[in-house]
């Protein structure tokens, strides 16, 4: 059963790092939230680290400029991890082929730069489905269509058998008040669809490799016992953080708000009911990071 908490402050001392998730815990796509700012400043100042850990499909730098752009402040955070990189590292090292058919927006074209973390590497080169050897998935091209309208694309591509790379396996997320799709459902799609998707993600290995790394950028060395994962996503932040065997800090206000029962915290009654259903366990929760 999960533990309600009132701040991060309250167990803040068991800690070493946070994999802080970004969309529904710092901020909302256009707004940070101040009290999640100010719980990360305060983890910093007691000594901890603080790497942000996001399902972005963006570079982490990329990353960086968006959370300047809308005014997340430099000082609550250490370094960054994004299923972006480690998508891209897998792409670049020709995982999916030479020539890619890439499902997107204009805004993604950072993912096909070159990365420092890759030696040698295959020219990729975007080209028509029908020319394809792989699929490149950052997002749909349009976020609010109905993943279904991929069918026709799809089936096209799983009778030629190419594999298709999620770079975010997030099913949603809300940008505002608006729910967006992500590369994720379509991905799930493709899947349904008897095609092969391929996620480097939360709350899949690769990217928990990634973060490891990074943090070994920085010289931090920390056991699994010292980090928590503090996400809104219970089938990516939450079950990605089980299976890297750390505890992990469910956000109930941000996707499951509404199942959960939250306001200010969550209904117990309601947050139990979803993790029943959900048959995933998280160490604690809270209404909001703060």
């Amino acid at each position: 059963m999960t533990r309600i908490i009132h701040s991060l402050a309250d167990i803040s001392d068991r800690y070493d790092v946070l994999y802080c998730d970004l969309w529904g815990c710092l901020h909302d796509g256009y707004t940070p939230f101040a009290e999640a700012v100010e719980a990360l400043r305060g983890f910093k100042a007691g000594g901890g680290t603080v790497l942000l850990l996001t399902n972005s499909p963006r570079p982490r730098a990329n990353v960086e400029r968006q959370l300047a752009k809308i005014g997340v402040p430099r000082d609550c955070w250490d370094i960054i991890a994004s299923s972006g990189d480690s998508a891209r590292a897998a792409m670049l090292r020709g995982l999916v082929g030479r020539k890619v058919w890439h499902i997107g927006q204009p805004h993604d074209e950072g993912f096909f730069a070159p990365m420092e973390i890759v030696g040698d590497m295959p020219e990729i080169v975007k080209v028509p489905l029908d020319e394809a050897e792989g699929i490149i998935c950052t997002g749909p091209f349009d976020p609010q269509a109905d993943p279904a309208v991929m069918r026709p694309q799809f089936l096209a591509a799983k009778a030629r058998g190419l594999k298709l790379l999620c770079a975010n396996p997030d099913i949603v997320v809300d940008r505002g008040e608006t729910r967006e799709w992500c590369a994720g459902a379509l991905a799930a799609l493709y899947t349904e669809m008897g095609g092969e998707s391929l996620y480097f993600g939360k709350p899949h290995a690769p990217i928990y490799e990634l973060a490891r790394m990074r943090l070994a950028q920085i010289g931090v060395d920390v056991a699994p016992d010292r980090v928590l994962a503090v996400g809104d996503g219970i089938r990516t932040d939450i079950l990605g953080a089980l299976g890297d065997d750390t505890d992990a800090l469910f956000i109930t206000g941000g996707l499951a708000r509404a199942e959960t029962g939250t306001t200010d915290q969550p209904d117990p009654g309601k947050l139990d009911a979803y993790l029943e259903e959900a048959q995933i366990s998280a160490t604690y929760s809270i209404g909001y990071l703060r």
